[in-house]
This record gives C-alpha cells, structure tokens and sequence, in this order.
C-alpha cells in the first residue's frame, strides 16, 4: 500500500538535455503510477542563479547596453545569459574541445562558495507555504554535496535519492560523495565504483538495468507514426539517424552528412537538429536525407533506422541500443571526461564503432555497419540487458517513501 498526498522533488539542470531527459522520464512513469502525487520539477540553475558568475557579468553588460541601443533599436532585447548557455552554445557549435577543463574549474567554484551556495537552497526550502518534500531526487551531477547538506538543515527527514545519469563516475565528488544518501546506479561499472568509495550501505547502493529512458521507447505502437516514404526516403535503403542532442551540432552533423554523400555510399539520413535552426535550415532539401527539428518522438525515428551516429554521451547511446540500433560514436581531445567511458561501453559490448574523427573516418565506420550491422544486432541482443531502468528507479521510490512514513 502506498501513500497519497506525496511530494517529490527532481532535481535538474538544462546543461546538454540529459538531464531534463532523465527527470522528465521519472516524472511521467511516477505521474502514471500515482495520480495523486505531486511530482514537481526543480531547476537547479534558477535556484543558483544569483551565484552564477557568467549570469551576474552579463546581467551588469546588459543592462547598460540595453539603454545605449534602445533608441537605435527599440524591438532589440539584451538579456542576461547563465553559464549552463555558454556549455550548450558550445555543443550546439561542436566546439567542445577544451570545455573538460571547465570541470575542475566548476568543482572548486562549487566547493569555495559552498556556504553560500547551500544558504540558497536553504531559502528555497524555507519559503512560506512550501511543503516538506517526501523525497528529494537528484539527477544532476556535482551538486549534490551542497543539495544533501542544504535539505539536511532544513528537513533532516526528508530522504536523499541521486540517479547517476553517465554510464560511470568520473571521481572526485562528480556523482559520489561521503554522505548519507541513496545512490541508484545503471551500470555494473558504477555500482563497483560506488561500493570502492566506502560511503554507502549495502542497503543505500541500488544498481538498475541501464540509464532512464523516456515510456515511448518502450512497446510497439499499433500504428507506426511514421514511415520512410513519408520522410521521402527510400525502404528499400540503409538509414542512419544522426543525433547531437537537443543543442544539435552543425559543424559535426554537416560534416557527417557531406562525407557520406561525397563517398556516394548506399545509405540515406535522418538528422534530428534538436533546437538548431540553423542546421535544420541548411539541410533542408538535401537528397537522401530528412532533417528535423525538436521533438519528443526520438523513438519513432529511431525505429526507422538501422544504426545510429554522434556523440557519446549515455543517453542518446542508451536509446540507440535499447530501439537496438547500433551505433557509430566519436572519441578524442574534444569528448567530455565524463563521455570517454561511455566508447568504452560501446567497444566492450561489440554493440557499435568508435572513430576518433568523424571528419576523416565516418565513410569508412558506415561502410563498416553497413557490412557488420547484423553482427552488431546480435550483440546488443546477447551482452546488453533489457532496460527498465526508469519503472525499476521508481518501484524504488515507492519502497523509500513508503519506508519514511
């Protein structure tokens, strides 16, 4: 029997789109099973805003500069940006090398404005009329130190529950850190790193199936929503989805789709752009391939393609295998620390291949599927395990909210 009345608060950042992704799944699979619970959302950015330095510097430029040009140009609107932009205008650009540096940068930023970091979480626990959470969880990463200390403070009942959304940790204090909480993990690799630190409890250490995946990857619609020919693309070809995320990629993905076309290779694309426009605009009427923009249906494409190509990171990976779509990744000085684990998923799977330059190696890694695809099919059917990593997390939430009442 489980309680009505609960609130549960997710915790996410829109730094990428993994995040919001995660939260997002759990949101839905825990709003289907209990109607009467409030699941409520928290972006962790706006909570921190007025402690992020790249939002203050351009608050201050903006604001001057905004009275300078409004005569000139009254519709013109300057407004400040958050540095969770600056990462995300990056992705969008494919111009990723250098941003791992930033990780150090953001750790000790984090831990030399600690006290202050935590007094704002504090406030926002504090406000009046606001509800002690049943349970808080977290899908973000390096935060959690001052979000546990934070919630502790203020409602040191309220259980803590982190959802590691990469493959691995990529240790100090990225996902784990020396405290009392839940730590849901969706690798074997994780669960070992977990137990290695010496932090949690048997009972406190929960490894699922792999990394959350929205409900829609999960059975067959009645009715297909969409075919090849309705994209304008042949059946009767090869299809490959290309996915950067929901930033998109341009240089990347019109790299991509140029040099397959230049190596005149029997294989047409689906692109998906996520929120570039400008991407999505400068594929537009390109022969063999179908470019789109945002949207909520991924699994539907990915159900006409035979493999998948773009970045490492554990989600769109995670998608491709379980729709059972290889996939063809890069790695080098430009992946993300935490990404560079992920390849080597891929590899020890034998589900997918890794390049280190799309720009020079992805004719020969297509021309590689469209030969080895099958024996890739088969791997992921035989070394990945079914994922159900979203119903198992929240069958979890049922036992812990049920246990703290």
């Amino acid at each position: 029997m489980t309680r009505s009345n609960v609130l549960i608060e997710i915790v996410y950042m829109d730094a990428g789109g993994g995040h919001r992704s995660a939260m997002n799944a759990l949101k839905a699979v825990l709003a289907e099973r209990h109607p009467d619970w409030q699941v409520e959302p928290v972006d962790l950015q706006k909570l921190l805003q007025p402690m992020d330095p790249v939002h203050r510097i351009s608050r201050r430029v903006a604001r001057p500069l905004q009275r300078i040009l409004g005569p000139l140009a009254p519709n013109l609107a300057l407004e400040p940006i958050e540095a969770q932009d600056v990462y995300n205008t990056a992705l969008k650009r494919g111009t990723t090398r250098g941003l791992g540096a930033i990780l150090p940068l953001l750790q000790a930023f984090i831990r030399h404005y600690a006290l202050e970091l935590e007094e704002l979480l504090r406030l926002y626990w504090l406000e009046p009329g606001r509800r002690r959470p049943d349970l808080v969880v977290s899908v973000v990463p390096n935060f959690n130190g001052i979000l546990f200390r934070a919630l502790k403070q203020v409602h040191p009942r309220t259980p803590y529950l982190t959802v590691m959304t990469d493959m691995v940790d990529c240790p100090p204090n990225f996902w784990m850190e020396d405290q009392d909480q839940i730590m849901v993990c969706g690798t074997q690799k994780a669960t070992e790193q977990a137990r290695q630190t010496g932090f949690y409890q048997p009972a406190n250490l929960i490894e699922v199936s792999g990394m959350m995946l929205k409900p829609s990857f999960y059975g067959q619609p009645e009715e297909p929503r969409l075919s090849l020919p309705g994209l304008g693309l042949d059946p009767g070809r090869p299809t490959g989805l290309v996915m950067f995320g929901g930033n998109g990629a341009l240089g990347a993905t019109l790299g991509i789709v140029d040099s397959l076309a230049e190596a005149r290779l029997d294989v047409q694309t689906i692109v998906l752009c996520g929120s570039n426009r400008k991407l999505r605009e400068t594929l537009a009427g390109r022969a063999g391939c179908h470019a789109v923009g945002f949207v909520q249906n991924v699994a539907d494409y990915m159900r006409l393609a035979d493999f998948v190509i773009g970045k490492p990171g554990p989600g769109s990976i995670s998608e491709a295998i379980h729709m059972g779509c290889p996939v063809i990744v890069e790695r080098n000085a430009a992946t993300m620390p935490q990404e560079r684990p992920n390849v080597d998923w891929v590899l020890e799977a034998s589900v997918g291949i890794a390049v280190k330059s799309f720009e020079k190696q992805i004719a020969g890694a297509v021309q590689r599927m469209l030969s080895e695809g099958d024996g890739y099919r088969r791997n992921i059917r035989s070394n990945v395990p079914y994922n159900c990593a979203v119903f198992e997390v929240a069958t979890h939430i049922d036992h812990i909210v049920a246990a703290a009442a």
